[in-house]
This record gives structure tokens, C-alpha cells and sequence, in this order.
């Protein structure tokens, strides 16, 4: 479980985040949503300690994490997986280097040991007999499960991802929700998903927070969210609802 208690954030004199308190829950698929600017991607870079909050504290399992040593800040982030937008794959890597990396990075293992878990985690995704190929010969839906594949290498307790429908079609992207949601169910993660995608937020969200001009507007389950009379949270919603119809009527 990751807790956020009182946390803001400023640059300069803009304040982004204003007392964000919000509890993403272990095994369910968290989801930050929220217009462009809103502050949920400052939000989450601050989860992952890329960005440390002016207030407030984020707690892994009850320990503050800008409170920890170097060392126990390490741990926590070896138990993070990160699927990041646009998957962020090394173009000089192979599909199989890729999936390696974090291993190298962080773990000690023999590079036959690290192999085997590659291969592991590429089979998990439905990645098969693609290793020596580099990424520009993927195409978007398999860049992400190799990203996906990468991101849970380490057997995390946490995984991080971000807009990761982004720039792919609608049935690709039910691919990719179906497997964040198949990875989060079995492995038991804390998994917390950035996203504008209404479509995934119906599909796969069991703990939604709507981040609304640096603050948390909004939070329940999807079920919740259908009954809502939160003005900002529908006006979202709707718009994003809308904008997807339209999108479809013109063969977009």
C-alpha cells in the first residue's frame, strides 16, 4: 500500500499540488485521471521520489520515503516498476537487452539467471521468439508489452504506469489494460496508472482519484464515479466520453 498525506508541491512560486492525502491500494489497479496540467503527473513523480513535495509525506507500507536513508530508498525503488508513456524503450537494445536492463542495474544475478527471467517476463506478455529484434522493428502494441515485460522484471511490489494507451488503437489498448490488470490481480502490486482514457477508467479502475487544479477533487470506484454529481469530475468524464464518439464518427 502507498499512502499520500498533505503533500504539495511547488516550482518557483506556482503551487501544483495542494494537500493531496489519497491511499492507492495493494492488488487493485489505482488510477490518477484528470485534464492536462491538473498536476497528476507531478503527483506521481512525486510517489516515485523524482520530484520531493514541499509538504506532506509518502508513505511505502507506513515508512516515509523522503524520511528514509539512501540505502532504504534504494530498496523501495528496486520494488518499483515503471511502464513510462510512449514505453521508453533503448532503441540499441534488444528486446531481450531491454527487458535485462533493470536486472543489470539493480540485481545480482548471472547473465544466464537474468536471461531466464527475460524470457519469463517476455513469455508473460505473449512476447515470443521476438529477443534479437530492437524496438523500431516492433510495432506500438508490442513496444508497450515489452515495456510491461521490462517493468515487472524485478518482480515489483509496485508498479507505475504512465498513459500507457497512449498513441495506441482501441483494441490494442484493451490488450494493454487487460494485461496491467491480469499482472496486478497476480502478482498482487500496488499498480497506479496515469491516464486521460475513459474506456480504461471504466474497464480497469477499482480505485479512481480525479486530480482537479492541484487537488485531489474526487475519489472512489467506478461505480461510484457513474453516480457522481461532482460538476468537475462529469464535465471530465462527459467531455472525454464526447470526444472519443466524435472521434469514431470521423473515422479517426
Amino acid at each position: 500500500m502507498i499512502e499520500v498525506v498533505g503533500v504539495g508541491k511547488r516550482f518557483g512560486s506556482t503551487q501544483v499540488l495542494t494537500d493531496i492525502n489519497a491511499v492507492f491500494q495493494k492488488g487493485k489497479v489505482n488510477q490518477i485521471i484528470g485534464k492536462s496540467g491538473s498536476g497528476k503527473s507531478v503527483l506521481a513523480k512525486c510517489i516515485v521520489g523524482l520530484h520531493k513535495p514541499e509538504e506532506g509525506k509518502v508513505f511505502y507500507e507506513g515508512s516515509s520515503f523522503h524520511d528514509m536513508d539512501r540505502d532504504e530508498k534504494r530498496q523501495v525503488r528496486q520494488e518499483i516498476g515503471m511502464l513510462f508513456q510512449g514505453s521508453a524503450l533503448f532503441d540499441s537494445l534488444s528486446v531481450l537487452e531491454n527487458v535485462m536492463f533493470p536486472m543489470k542495474m539493480f540485481a545480482s544475478m548471472a547473465k544466464s539467471e537474468m536471461e531466464d527471467r527475460a524470457h519469463t517476463c517476455l513469455k508473460r506478455v505473449n512476447i515470443i521468439d521476438k529477443d534479437k529484434l530492437f524496438p523500431a522493428e516492433l510495432s506500438g502494441g508490442m513496444q508497450k508489452r515489452v515495456g510491461i515485460a521490462r517493468a515487472i522484471a524485478m518482480d515489483p511490489k509496485y508498479l507505475f504506469c504512465d498513459e500507457p494507451n497512449s498513441g495506441l488503437d482501441p483494441q490494442t489498448s484493451i490488450v494493454i489494460d487487460d494485461l496491467i490488470k491480469e499482472i496486478t490481480d497476480e502478482f498482487k502490486t500496488t499498480t497506479i496508472v496515469i491516464t486521460h482514457d475513459m474506456n480504461s477508467v471504466m474497464e480497469t479502475g477499482e480505485n479512481i482519484i480525479f486530480i482537479h487544479k492541484g487537488r485531489k477533487w474526487w475519489q472512489g470506484t467506478r461505480e461510484e464515479l457513474l453516480g457522481s454529481t461532482n460538476t468537475e469530475l462529469n464535465e471530465f468524464v462527459f467531455a472525454s466520453a464526447l470526444m472519443r464518439q466524435a472521434k469514431k464518427a470521423m473515422g479517426l
